[in-house]
């Protein structure tokens, strides 16, 4: 074989084995994507919204700016508790949002957030990452054309702000409260007014005496919502919500029709700002309830009366709700064993750690 015949046909197997290399999501990602996000949440709620803005920002830097997501607020092209819809519809490709505001829908939502009395934070981290949770909880969504990756954790949230001083059980009757998924479902159950107001909306609803208190999420975000300025009892700890997810929801078709590389780029985006919203919160929190109690704020535990019939009432109504959807039971099913799994772990080592260092003074 002469030397030229040798490197025409060497250079013709090049030829092909690059063109194998270049396979066909590859060259698919040669084209720019862009989506958009609709928030539930305004600007003003830095952390909420800034995980939206997080997710978009790590996707074009992974992806070398191959894959566009613009990030709007609530309200900027979807009003706040419809951001599931638009992505349902194909209005939008994606959302960030807590999936238990859609518990109207199917109550199986909630499991996308929280549950009264349910796991924490990073047990929600293990059941969804290590429990299968992930793959049950999406087996669900996608009966609605909806792909949903978990996305930030509020952690522990207070239960509250108060103008009055709640004293026992009876104080509840009646009151005019905002609060969002099934704990709402589970105050009515006492005597409670419930609404699901966009935080937005909060402020004024607390300065009209639409409302007589109101819960949002953590120090932090309540200061910002200037709830403190309008009720001073701030209330502990957030039955309803021990362990609040946030979801990116995304639409099924759109999400099925990327190239494996972007669906990994958004997967590493949402793990990482899953990470990232609770460590925000858990540096911010601290300083911001000093704040909030130097500014008179009254910091109050829930009575044990209180506690005791709320935890009652979550108990009938998951009871209730699992007996009326099929998705509810399932999910409640497969969440149940494992939750008293972790209960177990968490009182051995992590409770009696953080009940000892509680009562010492560093």
């Amino acid at each position: 074989m002469s030397r030229r015949e040798f490197l025409a046909k060497t250079g013709a197997a090049a030829v092909a084995t690059g063109a194998a290399a270049v396979s066909a999501p590859a060259i698919a990602q040669s084209d720019v994507v862009r989506w958009r996000c609709a928030s539930s949440f305004p600007k003003s709620v830095d952390t909420l919204f800034g995980t939206a803005e997080l997710i978009a920002r790590r996707v074009g830097q992974i992806t070398g700016g191959k894959f566009q997501i613009s990030t709007h607020a609530a309200g900027e092209i979807v009003p706040p508790l419809q951001v599931l819809d638009a992505v349902e519809k194909g209005t939008i490709e994606c959302n960030h949002t807590a999936p238990y505001y859609f518990i109207g829908k199917d109550p199986a939502w909630a499991f996308g957030t929280c549950i009264p009395f349910g796991l924490n934070s990073r047990q929600m981290n293990a059941w969804w990452y290590h429990g299968d949770g992930e793959k049950v909880f999406n087996e669900f969504s996608r009966q609605f054309g909806v792909v949903n990756l978990l996305a930030g954790n509020t952690g522990a949230q207070m239960a509250g702000w108060f103008k009055k001083e709640l004293k026992s059980v009876n104080d509840l009757k009646g009151l005019k409260f905002r609060t969002g998924g099934m704990g709402g479902q589970v105050l009515t159950k006492l005597g409670v007014v419930t609404q699901q107001l966009p935080a937005g909306e909060i402020y004024s609803a607390l300065e009209k005496g639409t409302i007589d208190a109101a819960e949002f999420t953590v120090p932090h975000d309540d200061e910002k919502l200037g709830l403190n300025k309008i009720a001073k009892f701030y209330y502990y700890p957030g039955w309803n919500e021990g362990g609040a997810a946030l979801g990116f929801q995304i639409n099924a078709k759109a999400y099925d029709a990327l190239p494996d590389a972007y669906k990994a780029a958004l997967q590493t985006a949402c793990g990482e700002a899953n990470t990232w919203m609770q460590a925000k919160y858990d540096a911010l929190n601290p300083v911001a309830l000093k704040r909030l109690i130097q500014g008179g704020a009254v910091l109050r535990a829930y009575p044990k009366p209180i506690m005791d019939a709320c935890f009652k009432a979550s108990q009938e109504l998951i009871a209730e709700t699992s007996a009326k959807s099929p998705a509810f039971k399932k999910l409640h099913d497969h969440m149940l064993p494992f939750h008293r799994d972790q209960q177990a772990w968490f009182r051995v080592a992590e409770g009696s750690m953080d009940d000892f260092m509680g009562r010492q003074k560093l």
